[in-house]
C-alpha cells in the first residue's frame, strides 16, 4: 500500500497544479454557475411530477437562495468596487462584468418564476380550494373580517413615516417589505411621500380562519390606508423591499475578545449599504428614479416583478395541511444495528466496539443515532470527555443540552464552536453564552479559519482500555436540517482515527503546529494537495482509472485543472454538484472523459463522498466522506476533515449510493460542452434517484 508521503512525492504532471489566469474557457464563473444552481431550483416549481404544495415550496427556495446571495455574493462584488478593487475572477471577470451578468439573468429567472406563478400555481392552486384573491375580489364576509383585523391587530403597530424637511427619508430595514406612499393633502395640493414598513409578525396570506382563501397582507394594509392618512388623497402605493450587505466585517486577528467582536458586527449587519431594490412592474418612473436616489443604488440594481415580491412567503402556503398536494412523509428508520442494540437493552458504544458504523440520514434517524451517542455519552459514568465541533445546530438543540448535563455530571467537555457560521451567529453567541456558564471550556477555533469540520471525540474507561470512540459527519449537528439534508455519518473506534481526532482537537483548542495526521485528511494545509495526488496517481492508470466525486460545490482551479489532466490521461471522471460548478464538461481536448450531473428533489443533497479506484493501494478503491467541498474557500479558509472508509460494507453501501445517483435513467440535470445545464433523465419524477436510495436503504439495514 502507498503512504501518503509516498504519494505526494509522485511526480505531478505540471498542468495538473497550474492555472493559467484569464482563460475563460477554461472555467465557468462562479456566481453564474451558483444562478444556475438556482435555476435548477426554479424549475421543480414548474414540474407537473412534484405535488402541488411542494413545488410552491421550490418557488419559496429559489426566492429566500436569491435573497442571500445578493446579500453576500453580490454584496461581496460591490465591496470590491467601492474599493477600486478590479482583480479578474479566474474565468477572467471583473467584479463590474460580473454585476452586469448577474443583473440580466437575475431578472430573466425572476420573470420566469413569476410566469410560472401566475400562469400555472396559481390557477392550480385554485383548483385545489387554495385561492389567492385581490381584496376588490374577496367577498363581503371577508372584507369584513379582514377589516376587523386590521382595526385590532394591524393598525396599532403601524407607522407611518412621512418624508419632508422635518422628517429625513427614513431608513429601509433589510428584507422588508414596504410601501412606498405618494399622499396628497386635497386643501392645499401638497404632496408627500410616506413610507409603511409592513408589520413581520402577521402571516403574509390573510384569511377568514378555517378558510384557505388569501388576500396579502399589503393589499389589506392599502384597503385601509385611510385610516393611516386621514383626509389626504392617496395618488400613488407600491410595494417594494430592499436586500442589504449581510455579511460580517470581522477581522478575527484584531479581535481580542470574539464573542464581543461578532455581537458588535450583527448590531452592525442591519446597517449594511443596500444592494438590491425590488419593486412592481408598474411603478411610477419618478417614485422609482427617487428610491434609487435615496438608497444610493443603480438602475442596474432594480429587479421588477408581476407578482407579490418576496415570495419566500410562499413557504406559508406550502405548509398548508393537505397531504394529498405534499410528499408522501418518508419515516426516518432506525439503523438495523442500533435498532437491535435498543432491543437488546445495549448502548450505542458497544455496537460501535463491535464494527464501525455507518448512518444515512435522513433515511436514517439523527436522532437515534448521532443524539443518542451524544447522550448516551453524556449520562455513561465511564465516559470521561466529550469534545465536539458545532458549526451550525438549532434554537433548540437537543446535542446542547447533553453537552450541558454532561458538564454539569463533571466530565471534561470542550466544544470547537463557530461564531462565524453565516446567517447562524447570533444562534451561536447565545449557545456559546449558555455552554460556558455550564462550565463547558468554549472555544472559536483557529484565527483566520472557520472550523466547518463534524467531529465528536468521546473518552471512555471501556473494562479492557480507555478507548477513543469518533463521530466524523458529512452534515450539521441540526437536528432540523437532518430531516431535511441528505447527509452521512460514521462512527468508529479504530485507533488512528481516534489519535487523529485527538491531535485534531488539540490542534483547534492549543497551540502549536498542526500534526501529521494517519487517516484523516484535513484542511487548510494539507487537505489540497492529497486529493489532487490521489487524482494524479488516478491518472497514471490511464483508460483503467475511476474517479467519482459527489459534493456540494466543486470551483478550486487547481483541483479543476488536476481533474482536466486525468481526463486528458482517460480516466473517466463523474462528478454529482449539487451548486457550484466552475469545472466545464465534456470539452473536447479539454474534459471529454468528465460527466457532470445534479440530483435535486425532496432532499437537500449535501453528503460530500469522493471515490479514487486505486486510491492508496492499486488494489483497492478509496471512499472519502467528510465535511469538505473543492472550493477555496474549503481548501484555504476551513477547517475540514474527511476520513476513509475501509470496512466492505461501508464501502459497498457508498458504490451503490453513487450508483443511484449517476444512474443515467434517473431524473437529473446534465452539465453540456456549451456550459449549459439540461433536465436528462426519466422525464417522471417518479424515476427518481432518492426515492430509489430510500427503498433500498428501507430494504438494506444491517450495516
Amino acid at each position: 500500500m502507498t503512504s501518503w508521503r509516498q504519494l505526494l512525492r509522485r511526480n505531478t504532471p505540471a498542468e495538473s497544479n497550474s492555472y493559467a489566469s484569464g482563460i475563460d474557457a477554461r472555467l465557468i464563473n462562479r456566481e453564474l454557475s451558483w444562478l444556475d444552481f438556482n435555476d435548477r431550483v426554479l424549475s421543480l416549481s414548474g414540474d407537473i411530477g412534484i405535488p402541488l404544495l411542494e413545488r410552491c415550496k421550490f418557488s419559496a427556495i429559489f426566492s429566500s437562495n436569491l435573497d442571500e446571495f445578493y446579500q453576500i455574493r453580490v454584496a461581496a462584488l460591490k465591496d470590491q468596487i467601492a474599493a477600486d478593487v478590479h482583480t479578474p475572477t479566474p474565468d477572467g471577470r471583473s467584479p463590474q462584468a460580473q454585476l452586469h451578468a448577474i443583473g440580466r439573468r437575475v431578472q430573466q429567472l425572476v420573470d420566469v418564476q413569476e410566469s410560472t406563478w401566475n400562469s400555472e400555481l396559481v390557477p392550480q392552486l385554485r383548483q385545489h380550494g387554495i385561492d389567492i384573491v385581490s381584496w376588490d375580489n374577496a367577498s363581503p364576509l371577508e372584507r369584513e373580517y379582514l377589516a376587523e383585523q386590521f382595526e385590532t391587530r394591524i393598525f396599532p403597530v403601524l407607522t407611518p413615516l412621512a418624508v419632508d424637511p422635518a422628517h429625513p427619508f427614513p431608513y429601509i430595514s433589510n428584507l422588508a417589505l414596504n410601501l412606498a406612499i405618494i399622499a396628497n393633502d386635497p386643501r392645499t395640493q401638497e404632496r408627500r411621500f410616506a413610507r409603511v414598513k409592513m408589520p413581520q409578525n402577521f402571516p403574509r396570506f390573510m384569511s377568514v380562519p378555517g378558510s384557505t382563501r388569501f388576500v396579502l397582507i399589503e393589499d389589506v394594509i392599502t384597503a385601509n390606508l385611510g385610516r393611516l392618512f386621514p383626509g389626504m388623497n392617496i395618488e400613488q402605493c407600491y410595494t417594494f423591499r430592499v436586500s442589504r450587505n449581510a455579511d460580517l466585517s470581522l477581522d478575527d486577528e484584531d479581535a481580542e475578545d470574539l464573542l464581543a467582536a461578532v455581537e458588535m458586527e450583527l448590531r452592525r449587519r442591519r446597517f449594511g449599504r443596500a444592494v438590491r431594490l425590488e419593486v412592481p412592474e408598474t411603478i411610477d418612473a419618478d417614485m422609482l428614479a427617487m428610491l434609487i436616489d435615496e438608497l444610493e443604488l443603480d438602475a442596474t440594481d432594480v429587479t421588477r416583478h408581476r407578482a407579490p415580491i418576496a415570495l419566500t412567503a410562499l413557504f406559508q402556503i406550502a405548509n398548508i395541511d393537505l397531504p394529498a398536494l405534499r410528499f408522501t412523509p418518508w419515516p426516518p428508520l432506525v439503523a438495523g444495528r442500533l435498532s437491535a442494540a435498543q432491543e437488546a437493552g445495549k448502548s450505542i458504544f458497544s455496537v460501535i466496539r463491535e464494527r464501525q458504523l455507518l448512518v444515512h440520514h435522513p433515511h436514517e434517524s439523527f436522532s437515534s443515532s448521532v443524539e443518542a451517542f451524544v447522550e448516551q455519552a453524556a449520562l455513561d459514568p465511564q465516559v470521561q470527555s466529550i469534545k465536539m465541533t458545532l458549526y451550525r445546530t438549532s434554537g433548540d438543540s437537543s446535542i446542547a443540552r447533553h453537552l450541558i448535563k454532561a458538564a454539569e455530571l463533571g466530565k471534561q467537555v470542550a466544544v470547537v464552536l463557530e461564531l462565524k457560521a453565516r446567517f447562524d451567529e447570533a444562534r451561536n453567541v447565545s449557545w456559546a453564552k449558555e455552554l460556558e456558564y455550564a462550565g463547558v471550556h468554549v472555544t472559536y477555533g483557529l484565527v483566520g479559519l472557520k472550523t466547518h469540520s463534524k467531529c465528536v471525540l468521546v473518552v471512555r474507561n471501556d473494562p479492557d482500555k480507555m478507548r477513543r470512540y469518533v463521530h466524523i459527519g458529512t452534515g450539521n449537528y441540526n437536528s432540523s436540517t437532518a430531516r431535511l439534508y441528505e447527509d452521512i455519518g460514521f462512527f468508529t473506534c479504530e485507533d488512528a482515527i481516534g489519535s487523529d481526532a485527538t491531535e485534531l482537537f488539540n490542534y483547534l483548542t492549543g497551540y502549536g503546529h498542526e500534526p501529521n495526521y494517519q487517516a484523516l485528511l484535513v484542511a487548510p494545509h494539507q487537505l489540497r494537495d492529497r486529493m489532487i495526488a490521489l487524482i494524479d496517481k488516478e491518472a497514471s492508470f490511464g483508460a483503467d482509472g475511476r474517479i467519482t466525486m459527489k459534493m456540494n460545490s466543486i470551483s478550486d482551479p487547481a483541483v479543476i485543472e488536476a481533474l482536466y489532466a486525468a481526463s486528458g490521461a482517460g480516466v473517466q471522471i463523474d462528478i454529482v454538484v449539487r451548486g457550484i460548478c466552475c469545472l466545464r464538461a465534456g470539452v473536447k481536448g479539454v474534459s471529454e472523459n468528465i460527466r457532470v450531473r445534479s440530483i435535486l428533489g425532496r432532499f437537500l443533497e449535501h453528503s460530500r463522498i469522493y471515490r479514487f479506484e486505486h486510491g492508496l493501494s492499486d488494489n483497492e478503491p478509496l471512499h472519502l466522506i467528510g465535511s469538505a467541498d473543492m472550493m477555496g474557500r474549503n481548501l484555504d479558509g476551513r477547517v475540514e476533515a474527511l476520513v476513509p472508509l475501509t470496512h466492505p460494507k461501508h464501502r459497498m453501501w457508498l458504490d451503490t449510493v453513487l450508483g443511484f445517483l449517476t444512474d443515467d435513467e434517473a431524473t437529473h440535470f446534465r452539465l453540456g460542452s456549451d456550459n449549459t445545464w439540461h433536465r436528462a433523465g426519466s422525464a417522471s419524477f417518479a424515476v427518481d434517484a432518492q426515492q430509489k436510495l430510500h427503498e433500498w436503504v428501507v430494504a438494506t439495514q444491517v450495516r
